[in-house]
């Protein structure tokens, strides 16, 4: 596969569900401390990770889950939030200013504080109660932080009695990286080829819903706009038919991420509507990998780090296709802003 190292993924992987025993550790103390919700914060790509995990705790367990904006957090005086919510910040670098922000204005407030980050001895990690590391890069970040948040995540649905086969679950997940490798394998000439064709594309629609709603809103500005400066739009599935659906004609790019929890129908309407109205349509869907060992009852979970891996085999293709590198920035941590 073009600019993919097996050995460095299954290593940033391995070591994400490598921190099973701490992050258990970690779910137990909080859970005997107690909190009567949780808070997912972070900024940019991180706060898109948290938004599958909303969804799920929100679909799953009777825990009330909020993912917010690191920025509008700390200004917003949230009702919901007091010193008996558990927070999970997020930020690779572990510099991010907003989400550091955040995580000293939960502390200073009493909150038990949790913090994803890819480096000890940086503000994140020195400013939670509980740093969870995993050195990552941009490339495998997204995975990393989301094998953490499964297991991080599912053991405090499982401690409020809604997940009762979390063993099962986190077995699974040991597995997930090799899994994840044959889906970029089997994605890898769909990925290429969609290079080739949209490589001068100047616009695409990005849509999702539920668990593949986060990945959507991130790729669209994350990857297509931040990283390779093209003009994206992200909308929701659900919000598709209120508006931004007049501004597709034959030639417009749609990309449209599929997943296989509850809100499917949602994306299928979509995909009805985009077959008869452009020539231009991309379905990424879940359901296309068999993922070998992964059982029916956990796919639902498991659509947000699919469709990431795929996503990830399209940005290598269309750097190279557009000869316009992933770390090049015009503005991001450049400039003074």
């Amino acid at each position: 596969m073009l600019n993919f190292s097996r050995e460095k993924y299954l290593q940033v992987t391995g070591g994400a569900v490598g921190l099973r025993e701490e992050i258990e550790k970690v779910a137990d103390k909080v859970f005997e401390k107690g909190f009567k919700n949780i808070f997912l914060i972070g900024s940019g790509g991180a706060v898109a990770t948290f938004y599958p995990f909303e969804y799920m705790v929100n679909s799953t367990s009777t825990i009330p889950a909020y993912a917010e904006i690191a920025a509008e957090f700390v200004l917003q005086n949230h009702k919901q939030f007091t010193k008996d919510s558990l927070v999970i910040l997020s930020s690779l670098s572990g510099t991010t200013e907003e989400t550091v922000a955040a995580a000293k204005y939960c502390k200073e407030r009493g909150a038990t504080t949790i913090g994803l980050t890819g480096e000890y001895n940086k503000p994140l990690a020195d400013s939670v109660d509980f740093p969870l590391v995993n050195f990552a890069e941009n490339d495998f970040a997204s995975d990393s932080n989301q094998l953490v948040l499964y297991l991080l995540i599912f053991k405090l649905m499982n401690k409020n009695g809604d997940f009762p086969n979390y063993e099962a679950f986190a077995a699974q997940l040991e597995a997930l990286p090799e899994k994840l490798i044959e889906v970029k394998e089997q994605f890898e000439a769909r990925a290429e080829a969609f290079a080739n064709s949209y490589k001068d594309e100047p616009y695409h629609m990005v849509v999702g819903s539920g668990t593949t709603w986060g990945r959507a809103y991130s790729y669209a500005m994350c990857v297509l706009e931040e990283m390779q400066w093209i003009k994206t739009k992200s909308i929701h599935a659900a919000e598709f038919f209120h508006g931004t659906l007049e501004l597709v004609d034959e030639d417009t790019s749609m990309i449209l991420l599929t997943g296989e929890d509850e809100t499917r129908p949602l994306m299928e309407r979509v995909e009805r509507f985009a077959e008869k109205y452009t020539k231009k349509v991309t379905i990424l869907d879940t359901k296309d990998y068999e993922l070998e060992g992964i059982s029916e009852e956990f796919r639902k979970y498991l659509t947000p780090i699919v469709t990431s891996t795929q996503l990830q085999r399209l940005s290598v293709h269309l750097e190279d296709k557009r000869n316009h590198s992933l770390e090049i920035r015009r503005y991001y941590r450049t400039v003074t802003y």
